[in-house]
């Protein structure tokens, strides 16, 4: 007789899990899941046991350990901050200190204030017109009171000891989506461990401890804020000089642009934003493909200086890819912000069409899943089939939906610039209407939002960007019609209530994951609100405009919250409330 199995507690494969019981990979991946613990067959399988991690409401989150161990790292900090303190073979930077960088040579570009930025009358009517009350320096002078960056020269052995750059790298890695790096993890960690030829750049992992001391505001690790920024421009200067090294130069460039511009330094930001853009188009970022651009016959020499060597494996051809994406995504959107026009071209041209597959997931590059290309349109071809998916395997990720959104966002704020008030041309009326078809059809295949909460953190914290980006489109697009047209007005309307519903999906531990693009998205959103409630007060009898008040007060809510860790929207953000304290 044979013996009697106690059940197990596992499930086995002809049990049907509950909802939301799978682990988080296989939910992601859209893969039957057996709920095993601790790792479910399906990882195991993949040899990702590791990753094998389950949301089930019996334990702490993800989110939750994590914000505890960043707890733990910044209390470790501290201790070796007081260890420093007592041995004298380390050299602690004095923020209070002054250097040659604070005499009166410094140039236009100071690090002390953001500059002035003006644009031309000839890119006039634009959707948003720049306040003519004052100037940028004006708006943004109560928000550069950061201490600026001592001049230092630059010296590779004055970097933090390992188990504070370990620390640090820590802080930062679940916020790397923040700044848009997308690189592979353990071999950023494995980095600090080889030999200083084989590390990653100074000039990137300073700018990563840059990050982990402003996320840690108003906590002390922030004090040291001004210290890894003046390593970060000072090792740039060191890494510009190895073409080898370009990779870390537009990654460093990317993350200081958005640190500039979540500050409120626009001058600064835009800068290196250029630089990143410059850099990645030269070394021919915008084509990787099959067919990556070769030197023509009797080309120059000079050529083979901005060309890099063959990636080693899949990781580094996938970072690349990524790195391209994440210049992508900061010139095309933060141009449309700061009014100028962007820089990575994309046109028909041999040279700047781009043709770099869409991004992809770290994991799948890892696994060896990689889209090597066809040397193709890429953006262009998703104009042209008016957002509908293409062929390109790579076009179905969150990073992939991230790069569309930016490309709608840039187009239709281009488009509504070049109207004017003469009689449209038949070639603008048909470009409009296209446009604003691709725009509808690509918010229609977005994950809807009521199913945010299952999908995983990072991906959650992309599609809410995704989100309030293709609603800023269609008002970016809608915005120049909407005082004299009743179907354009609806329309912006719509998508400004769209924001508030997607603000809605937003826990209060989500805040401090977002991109600080998303205040200049929901800042298009207010100016509809506000422009609807001036119309309705203007009419007679007026209108009951209690419900715009309302929607214009839950915009004014979200841009506060985001303004405690990105000052540039704090002169937003009290826009916003002056005009709801003038009405």
């Amino acid at each position: 007789m044979a013996e009697k199995r106690a059940p197990s507690s596992t499930p086995g494969p002809s049990t049907t899990l509950q909802r939301g019981k799978a682990c988080l990979r296989c939910r992601k991946r859209k893969m039957r899941c057996d709920g095993a613990k601790p790792a479910c067959q399906q990882c195991v399988r993949a040899k990702k046991s590791d990753a094998c991690e389950y949301d089930d409401g019996k334990g702490k989150t993800r989110t939750q350990l994590m914000r505890e161990h960043i707890a733990r790292l910044e209390l470790r900090i501290k201790e070796l901050e007081g260890l420093e303190h007592s041995s004298p073979s380390v050299t602690l930077f004095d923020p209070h200190s002054q250097g040659p960088y604070y005499s009166g040579s410094s140039s236009s570009s100071s690090h002390g204030s953001p500059g002035t930025y003006s644009l031309p009358t000839s890119a006039s009517p634009t959707p948003f017109q720049p306040d003519v009350e004052s100037s940028w320096e004006t708006q943004w002078e109560n928000m550069a009171d950061f201490a600026a960056p001592v001049s230092e020269p630059y010296n590779p052995s004055e970097e933090p000891p390992l188990e504070l750059a370990q620390m640090l790298l820590e802080i930062f890695l679940p916020h790397r989506h923040q700044c848009g790096l997308d690189l592979h993890p353990d071999r950023l960690r494995e980095s600090l461990t080889l030999p200083s030829s084989e590390r990653r750049h100074p000039v990137l992992m300073n700018a990563i401890y840059l990050w982990a001391c402003y996320l840690s505001r108003p906590g002390s690790l922030s004090e040291h804020e001004p210290h890894y920024l003046s390593r970060a421009l000072s090792a740039m200067t060191d890494a510009i000089q190895y073409p080898s090294k370009v990779i870390d130069v537009i990654r460093a460039s990317c993350i200081l642009s958005v640190y500039y511009l979540s500050n409120g330094r626009l001058f600064e930001g835009s800068y290196h934003s250029t630089v990143a853009s410059s850099l990645a188009v030269q070394f021919g970022l915008h084509q990787i493909g099959v067919d990556e651009r070769t030197p023509q016959s009797g080309a120059d020499d000079l050529d083979s200086t901005f060309r890099l060597e063959p990636a080693r494996d899949t990781i580094e051809r996938g970072e690349r890819i990524l790195t391209f994406w994440q210049v992508y995504n900061l010139d095309r959107c933060w141009s449309v912000a700061l009014q100028r026009p962007s820089t990575i071209p994309d046109s028909d041209h041999p040279w700047t069409c781009i043709s770099t597959p869409w991004p992809q997931s770290m994991d799948e590059y890892a696994c060896g899943d990689i889209d090597l290309g066809s040397a193709s349109p890429t953006v262009q071809s998703f104009f042209m089939h008016q957002g509908q998916t293409s062929n390109m395997v790579s076009g179905f990720s969150t990073g992939a939906l991230r790069a569309k959104a930016s490309a709608l966002f840039e187009a239709a704020n281009r488009l509504s610039a070049s109207w004017s008030t003469l009689p449209s041309s038949n070639a603008f009326m048909d470009n409009f209407r296209v446009l604003e078809h691709t725009i509808t059809r690509f918010a229609s295949t977005l994950l809807p939002l009521h199913q945010l909460g299952a999908a995983l953190p990072e991906d959650k914290y992309t599609l809410i960007m995704v989100h309030s980006l293709a609603h800023a489109a269609m008002i970016r697009l809608q915005f120049p019609f909407m005082d004299n047209d009743a179907i354009s007005r609806e329309k912006c309307l719509r998508s400004a209530r769209g924001m508030i519903l997607v603000s809605k999906h937003i826990a209060d531990m989500d805040f401090e994951f977002l991109d600080p693009l998303i205040g200049p998205c929901w800042s298009s959103a207010a100016k509809v609100l506000e422009s609807e409630l001036i119309r309705l007060q203007s009419l007679w009898p007026p209108m009951n405009s209690l419900e715009i008040q309302g929607e214009l007060g839950a915009v004014l809510f979200i841009m506060t919250k985001l303004s405690t860790r990105f000052p540039l929207l704090s002169y937003q953000a009290a826009k916003i409330q002056n005009f709801l304290e003038s009405k």
